[in-house]
């Protein structure tokens, strides 16, 4: 009845205060939206006494009553957390909307849970036009023909065979409480309906049923195994509909084109369901537990031919809600899911500093047993304290010093447009790092993982619960298999996909496997994403031989080892996860693994947060790996990776340790805020890095140290003032994780396994990236780290061309051993807090186009064996070139001017010549010589050299200029590439360093290498 049509009103509640019916009487319309409460207490009774009344009315009334007017549907529909409720837990063929994994959830709706289930329970029965399904929440349509047979004893039939041997086609054939045990197989050849009577569990059966016609349904049934077989029911073609069925120590046997829908189901004591070549099944809200294998195996590419239920099959999978997480098992202060673009945070070095709890002032921080940068040369604090006069300023600095900003690298000091400081010389750590993705935006960016994304072939397993057995799914031989909604626990793995099978994994939990979590290999394939993996004692996903599955957007945390392993030529695209506080690496590379890792954040691991070792590749781009305990990336052991554009930062240790034999393309990468060095590399390794921000590290910018070196220990592990008993950084450490990562269990559940066999060899290797054969150094910049910029100490040859240091602590550069030559060609040494170059005893170092400034100290302090070749040495507070001990140099056409003191200094025994050097004096009230030869030494030679002094009659400033050519390092043409995102495409003159013949003493004849 319709309260609100005038025309048509026969009888309606009076608003008058007495309540009375009358008939024929009109009342106004109820308002919109909200007439559920006004039109109700038109009648003088409030809302809630409708409420209750309603709640007396059976499912088939309330349909009819949401059909009466708006009023009464709002009104039926508010029953939601009352009647509905009791409607869809009183059902017998189903169960709590939420079991198995969170029985204890409210779903959003209990009327819409209800009519799930409604929709659901009635596929069976769609394979014919005669049966049509109901507008009303009726299961079905009954035909009038169809019958209902009883079994038990006392019923019609005594046994399960008698009766389906009479049921008609669509017939009911209800079970009576009891256990029927069959001494062959039964076979379904009409569709049929099986239904126990009672509680499930009062009607057992222990028969195999053979399906041979289109449909059946089997309801509330118990099956074990009977004597001859442990599987219950097998189809080959035909659709078989199970609810709320438990299923003990038996296997389920579905063969395509045979389609299977099973729901609230139990699979216990060893059971499994056995799915091969299956088009389309469905296992929606069922447990799987204790089981021997699988739970559930997928086998075979789906077949051609499709049954009649394909399509509604399909066509429900796509009314699914989306499934939530299952439970991200995050603890406290775990981070949410962004959802900006940018992570602003604002912190200067002082917070930083404080945080991590290491002093502001790295001062004397350890750099050999015998040397510190702590340590100042005599000449050194003589001139420091001549420059801190006249309130602080030194007038040198302003009315006297030889100009030199503008030199090839001056434009990475520059002023942003926005006004804004530059990376380079800003005092602060970078405030800004990328956040991940959301999941939206990766499939909008990636048409292959979409059509994954929304994918329905093969089975489909939602919302189950797969527990306390051996294996959850496993997927081979070309099976597909969907997974939405699970959740896997105390499992020894959740997922195995091998031989090309494709695998989608949506908001699954996989957690506390035995073993690794997800295990992908043999060119299997697929999406995995939005999927919360933790506390596996393994790696949460394990990928390897051939394997390339996309893995987007995933919790990947807490686990005992490594969150994600890629090894035997694995690959994979690893993209906007958060992979957090596991034991082990966060994503460990090794043997050939060939991933694609981008935009994820790699955090609060315990050991590195990604590791690439035993050949490992990878391209490694766009991540943010932070507060890592050891290496925020670890290269050893022939590793040899593309590492680009990451932000490494906030470490426990170094920032990148690039250890024995490791190899790679270090491009891009904003390395900074960590405890230990920046970058930290052993010289048997052969790394490139190429534009590089390494800035506000605690101690060295960039380490070359010896694979074992005794006097380096204690720099190596990574001791610094303020850290002692906290987790260390340096070798030491390394070497115990090399001990430990190789405890690894890389191979399924322990097993023993020659994966040298897999691997590629060297020969057939392609690298996109040039080859070299030194370690080279270019186009970085290394500014306001604790100690040195650059620190060596290697018995290999080095090269580093074209980069900036300024703002350190400690002395720019510091080669205290150089085995083989060492070359700075065409480097920026610029206002660092100790001298710009030291060169310690039987160093192998060759200087040439730098431009040394302003530094606090000398501004090349050599001791070694070398040239120093072209450098314009200005504005340093100790002496511009100084050689003493047993150097053996040559010191040519550099242009030098000393704040104060000489501006080249021989002291000594030194070895070789001083010739075309164009000194400027400094200070007007410096009276030390510019250029000063000890006078007991014979062995070196001073010739056509000039000074250029001040006029002291003159009072303005001397017009001296740095020009023919301009202040070095110098600039090339634009190579048409930008030169505001990396330093490494600043265009530095490479002419320098192609073809640099030199004549030497000291080297032979060097010439530098021709870098193609």
């Amino acid at each position: 009845m319709n309260c609100g049509d005038r025309r048509d009103t026969r009888t309606c509640v009076d608003s008058s205060d007495h309540g009375r019916l009358v008939k024929g009487a009109a009342l106004p319309p109820p308002p919109p939206r909200r007439g559920a409460p006004a039109a109700m207490e038109v009648c003088s009774l409030p809302v809630e006494l409708w409420r209750v009344i309603l709640a007396y009315l059976p499912l088939p009334d309330l349909g009819r009553c949401c059909q009466v007017c708006r009023a009464w549907r709002e009104l039926v529909l508010s029953l939601d957390n009352t009647r509905w409720r009791q409607l869809c837990l009183g059902c017998p063929e189903c169960r709590h909307p939420s079991w198995p994994s969170r029985p204890r959830q409210e779903p959003p709706s209990w009327r819409e849970a209800l009519k799930q289930h409604a929709v659901c329970a009635r596929t069976w029965t769609l394979n014919g036009p005669e049966l049509q399904s109901s507008a009303c929440l009726l299961f079905f349509r009954r035909r009038k023909d169809r019958r209902v047979w009883h079994v038990g004893p006392g019923c019609e039939f005594e046994t399960l065979r008698g009766a389906v041997g009479v049921a008609g086609p669509y017939d009911r054939v209800v079970l009576h409480p009891g256990v029927y045990e069959e001494q062959a197989e039964v076979v379904l050849k009409v569709p049929v309906e099986l239904v126990g009577l009672g509680r499930l569990g009062e009607v057992a059966l222990l028969v195999c049923l053979e399906q041979q016609c289109p449909t059946a349904r089997l309801c509330n049934l118990v099956f074990m195994p009977p004597w001859f077989s442990t599987v219950v029911y097998k189809t080959s073609w035909g659709h078989v509909q199970l609810d709320n069925c438990n299923f003990e120590g038996v296997q389920l046997q579905i063969r395509g084109p045979g389609t299977c829908q099973a729901r609230f189901c139990s699979f216990s004591q060893g059971s499994s369901a056995h799915l091969l070549g299956v088009v389309l099944s469905l296992l929606d809200s069922c447990d799987f537990s204790g089981s021997d294998a699988a739970s559930v195996t997928v086998e075979g590419p789906p077949v051609y031919e499709k049954n009649w239920a394909c399509k509604h099959l399909a066509a429900l999978v796509r009314t699914f809600p989306s499934c939530g997480p299952p439970g991200d098992g995050s603890r406290p202060g775990s981070p949410l899911t962004p959802t900006a673009d940018v992570k602003k945070e604002r912190a200067s070095t002082e917070d930083w500093h404080r945080r991590v709890g290491v002093e502001a002032e790295c001062q004397g921080t350890v750099i050999d047993g015998d040397w510190s940068d702590g340590d100042r040369s005599e000449g050194e604090e003589e001139h420091r304290g001549a420059g801190g006069t006249n309130g602080g300023k030194d007038p040198l600095v302003s009315d006297y010093k030889v100009p030199c900003d503008q030199h090839g690298l001056s434009h990475l000091l520059q002023l942003h447009p926005d006004g804004s400081l530059p990376l380079a010389s800003s005092p602060d750590p970078p405030s800004v790092s990328p956040v991940p993705l959301t999941f939206q935006q990766e499939l909008d960016r990636d048409p292959e993982a979409q059509a994954l994304a929304t994918s329905t072939l093969g089975c489909i397993l939602r919302r189950c619960l797969f527990r306390e057995g051996k294996g959850g799914v496993h997927l081979s031989n070309f099976a597909q298999a969907r997974l939405e909604g699970n959740v896997f626990r105390g499992l020894n793995y959740a997922v195995r996909c091998i031989q090309n099978s494709t695998l989608v994994m949506l908001r699954n939990e996989v957690c506390e496997c035995r073993a690794s979590g997800v295990f992908l290999r043999l060119s299997a394939e697929g999406l995995i994403a939005q999927n919360n993996i933790h506390s596996n004692a393994e790696a949460g996903l394990d990928i390897r031989k051939g394997a390339n599955p996309i893995i987007l957007c995933n919790k990947i945390h807490s686990g005992l080892r490594s969150g994600v392993v890629v090894l035997g030529n694995g690959k994979g695209s690893i993209r906007s996860n958060q992979i957090y506080n596991n034991k082990e690496a966060g994503v460990y590379i090794l043997f050939s693994g060939n991933p694609v890792v981008s935009g994820n954040h790699i955090f609060r691991g315990q050991a590195a947060g990604i590791a690439i070792n035993e050949n490992g590749r990878g391209t490694i781009t766009e991540n943010v790996i932070k507060e890592n305990q050891w290496g925020g990336v670890d290269i050893r052991r022939g590793g040899d990776p593309v590492l680009k554009n990451n932000h490494i930062c906030h470490g426990y240790s170094d920032g990148v340790v690039v250890g024995e034999r490791g190899r790679g393309l270090i491009e891009g990468n904003h390395v900074y805020c960590n405890k230990g060095c920046g970058v930290w590399v052993m010289s048997s390794s052969l790394p490139q890095l190429l534009g590089n921000y390494i800035t506000h590290n605690c101690m060295y910018g960039l380490a070359v140290f010896c694979r074992k070196d005794p006097e380096n220990t204690e720099a190596r592990d990574g001791n610094w003032p303020g850290q002692e008993g906290e987790a260390g950084g340096g070798e030491a450490r390394r070497e115990e994780g090399d001990e430990r990562e190789g405890q690894e269990n890389l191979n399924e559940e322990g097993e023993l396994f020659a994966w040298e066999s897999d691997l590629d060899s060297e020969e057939k290797r392609h690298s996109a990236r040039r080859s070299i054969s030194v370690a080279l150094v270019e186009s970085n910049c290394m500014s306001y780290n604790g100690a040195v910029g650059l620190y060596v100490k290697s018995s290999q040859p080095l090269n580093v061309f074209a980069n900036l240091v300024n703002s350190n602590r400690g002395a720019g550069v510091a080669v205290l051993q150089s085995g083989q030559l060492t070359r700075l060609v065409n480097n920026c040494i610029l206002g660092n807090g100790r001298g710009g170059v030291a060169v310690e005893k039987d160093c192998r170092v060759e200087l040439r186009g730098n431009g040394v400034y302003k530094n606090g100290g000398h501004g090349v302090a050599f001791c070694g064996n070398g040239q120093i070749v072209e450098n314009d040495v200005v504005g340093n507070r100790g002496y511009g070139i100084q050689a003493s001990g047993s150097a053996d140099v040559k010191v040519l056409r550099n242009r030098v001017q000393p704040a104060h003191g000489c501006g080249v200094a021989v002291f000594g025994p030194v070895k070789g010549v001083v010739h075309d050097n164009l000194l400027f004096q400094g200070h007007p009230g410096n009276r030390k010589a510019l250029l000063n030869l000890d006078p007991s030494n014979e062995s070196c030679v001073l010739r056509n050299n000039s000074v250029l002094r001040h006029n002291n009659g003159c009072k303005s400033a001397p017009p001296w200029v740095l020009e023919n050519p301009p202040p070095r390092p110098l600039a090339s043409s634009p190579s048409g590439l930008p030169l505001s995102r990396y330093p490494s495409r600043l265009g530095i003159s490479v002419t320098t360093r192609i073809s640099a013949t030199v004549e030497s003493v000291c080297h032979g004849g060097s010439m530098f290498c021709s870098i193609l």
